[in-house]
């Protein structure tokens, strides 16, 4: 299963991945492959390339449906609630310590 919405500064991706694929690598392949096409199509031009870093969660399969839901509507949920916020928020939520100077990249 796959699944990949876009917004400004992100993009969202649901995928099934293998237990024998490492996650590292699949992002790899994602970003090398995408960023070739998207310089190549000139429909990016203001593409320079992915940022260096990424943020993986996993879901429960019964929220499935519902995160689908998100990812096509998430042009929409960031009207009112920013990916950083957003970020922040599901970290706190979920009892992860996240150290912001690793997180986000200097703006």
């Amino acid at each position: 299963m796959y699944r990949i919405n876009g917004m400004e500064d992100h993009i969202h991706i649901l995928s099934d991945l293998h237990p024998s694929v490492a996650l590292a690598d699949y992002i790899k392949d994602i970003k090398v492959s995408s960023s070739k096409w998207m310089k190549a199509s000139g429909y990016f031009p203001d593409f320079k390339g992915w940022g260096i870093k990424y943020c993986a969660l996993t879901y429960s399969y019964k929220e499935r449906d519902n995160l689908i839901h998100y990812i096509k509507n998430q042009q929409e949920h960031h009207k009112t609630e920013s990916f950083r916020d957003e970020i922040s928020r599901l970290f706190k939520e979920h009892g992860i310590d996240m150290d912001e100077k690793w997180f986000w990249v200097d703006e």
